[in-house]
């Protein structure tokens, strides 16, 4: 059993932006492409300031990030904005900790106290579905490339706020730069 972090999940703030980087270099081994994204994000009109969260230690030290932006559902009804969670980092030495789930946890509630209706992932399959997720073709979304069904997600944070919205997701552009 690991000794207990002492930390703080809050809204990211400018001084974080390097700590933020750092995380995603370190958790996805050559992570130029998430740090990329982050930075992509965050200069586009897609980003939602207060649903890019850091995990920061009691030294004040970024031991983790999470990130929603906005992303579309294309429907035959016409376009739906949404959410993407992407990406979620956790300092290497502070994984498997409670840090990431946390990450998740604060961040489904912050984008449903901001009216958001769902959250779509491209994630672990053992991971994000204890937090509700599902597999997005179960709601007849289909996944923006071809990937495996299960590691494609969707979480309503409205119920049934996903019936009748058969499609596809779509990225932004900022996505198609780092991929």
């Amino acid at each position: 059993m690991r000794e207990k972090i002492d930390y703080v999940i809050r809204k990211e703030e400018t001084v974080d932006f390097t700590g933020i980087r750092e995380i995603n270099l370190q958790a996805f081994g050559n992570g130029e492409n998430e740090a990329n994204l982050i930075e992509l994000i965050r200069n586009s009109e897609n980003f939602i300031p207060d649903l890019s969260l850091v995990a920061a230690n009691g030294d004040g030290e970024i031991i983790g990030h999470i990130l929603f932006s906005i992303i579309h559902l294309v429907t035959d009804q016409g376009i739906v904005p949404t959410l993407g969670l992407a990406p979620m980092a956790v300092n290497p030495g502070y994984q498997n900790s409670g840090i990431g789930s946390s990450l998740v946890k604060e961040g489904i509630k912050a984008c449903k106290a901001f009216g958001y209706d769902h959250v779509f992932v491209l994630g672990h399959p053992n991971f994000y579905p204890r937090f509700g997720f599902s597999p997005s073709s179960q709601f007849g979304i289909k996944a923006p490339f071809p990937v495996p069904d299960e590691v494609f997600m969707a979480l309503e944070l409205k119920e049934g706020s996903l019936n009748g919205l058969q499609g596809k997701i779509e990225y932004p552009p900022a996505f198609n730069a780092v991929s």
